[in-house]
């Protein structure tokens, strides 16, 4: 941990999570709908792994990086088109039953725990809203969630503060009594730029970077670490 304050002796009242890349491994069906997106235009695609190394920052950014690795610079595209064909092909995955994303290890168990002890919990994430809400009811964790903050709801996308503020407002929390767990420059970013502290996982996808360097307040090996780590939730005031 390299915070001066362990963080199981400051007081929150609340947590907020990232989704793909801290609780969900998502990268295989991102790959999956880019690619069929990408190859109806006949622009090629790209293995997995590279896929990985390129999401971050929403839908549009991770197709600009997709096209980028594919094009030489200045080629004429139809990026909405692409973006257009990209949701379709990631909802058809849920109608074809083709879904291979996952839960990490750790995160039913951490999750479970956290809800059991109290702690208000709320996914912040750059995935459009209703995507999001499918994803974690198909993987069965919906219910310990009071709140989804999703790239599509009128914010600016991490790592801009707002959507963790609003986290917070919606939860009825000021920002200093939040803690924020993700996977990414992206998070880290977010949560000094809206004063929470942020603890991160070591595996995720964080732009191709290695998340072990990331500049945040300590890092969980998994979720189901995090219950003993930061006890229970201060209660509320009104």
């Amino acid at each position: 941990m390299n915070a001066a304050v362990p963080l199981r002796a400051r007081a929150f009242s609340a947590l907020l999570f990232d989704l793909d890349g801290t609780l969900i491994d998502s990268a295989a069906d991102i790959a999956c709908a880019l690619n069929r997106a990408l190859a109806e235009q006949q622009l090629g695609g790209l293995p997995e792994a590279t896929v990985r190394e390129l999401i971050g920052r929403g839908v549009p950014t991770l197709i600009e990086r997709a096209l980028a690795r594919l094009l030489p610079p200045g080629t004429a595209v139809d990026s909405a088109r692409l973006r257009a064909a990209f949701d379709v092909h990631y909802e058809a995955l849920y109608d074809l039953q083709q879904v291979r994303s996952q839960l990490y290890p750790g995160v039913r168990a951490g999750l479970a725990a956290l809800f059991e002890r109290g702690w208000p919990l709320a996914v912040v994430t750059n995935k459009p809203t209703a995507a999001a809400l499918r994803l974690l009811r198909h993987l069965e964790i919906a219910q310990y969630l009071a709140l989804v903050v999703g790239g599509d709801q009128g914010l600016p996308r991490k790592p801009h503060p707002q959507p963790l503020l609003a986290a917070c407002a919606g939860l009825g929390v000021p920002p200093a009594a939040a803690l924020m767990i993700g996977d990414s420059q992206t998070d880290v970013q977010a949560a000094r730029a809206a004063g929470l502290a942020v603890v991160c996982v070591p595996y995720g996808y964080n732009e191709g970077a290695d998340p072990r360097a990331l500049p945040c307040d300590g890092f969980i090996e998994s979720l189901s670490e995090l219950p003993a780590l930061i006890g229970a939730p201060l209660p509320q005031t009104s």
